[in-house]
């Protein structure tokens, strides 16, 4: 499995989690600046996600769902807050009603994804780091609750297989 950390930091309000795959940083940025691929593995395995509407640029939007095995649809949404091709990204994240509305009665957090060369690898490799930020700590612990980290974490553990298709 590609994640090699997971860190909840309940002082800071963070949850970092730091993977490492064998693709080099322009490789890796495309499982993110590509919404078809990032459909696939952006949901854990159990529950794929599909993208509605993607503009990954200061001030876009990125709209999704995802879809559990019985058929729900837990929608989502991004605000996107900067862009750094191929070195990551910053984005706030929330969660939507069915119609894709932000849901004002769940969390919102902001995250921030940096994609840095392996130098031990000789840059052929990439060391990606997801860093959520709650708001407070009921919304970090309502979130955590939720599986997130572990749903992450399976998510994540989808990009080796992409990068080597």
């Amino acid at each position: 499995m590609s994640v090699i950390d997971v860190q909840k930091d309940l002082a800071a309000l963070t949850l970092t989690v730091t993977s490492r795959f064998e693709a080099a940083p322009p490789r890796v940025w495309q499982v993110w600046s590509d919404p078809r691929q990032l459909e696939r593995w952006w949901g854990p395995p159990s529950h794929p996600a599909t993208v509605v509407e993607y503009e990954l640029t200061p001030g876009g939007t990125v709209t999704y769902y995802m879809t559990a095995p019985d058929g729900q649809r837990f929608h989502g949404w991004w605000r996107v807050r900067s862009v750094g091709a191929p070195s990551g990204l910053e984005f706030e994240d929330g969660f939507a009603d069915d119609e894709g509305k932000p849901n004002p009665d769940l969390p919102t957090t902001i995250v921030r994804v940096t994609l840095d060369a392996d130098e031990a690898a000789g840059g052929a490799a990439t060391v990606m780091r997801i860093v959520t930020t709650f708001g407070d700590e009921a919304a970090m612990k309502q979130v955590l609750d939720m599986g997130v980290a572990e749903g992450m974490s399976e998510a994540l553990g989808q990009i080796d297989a992409l990068l080597a298709a």
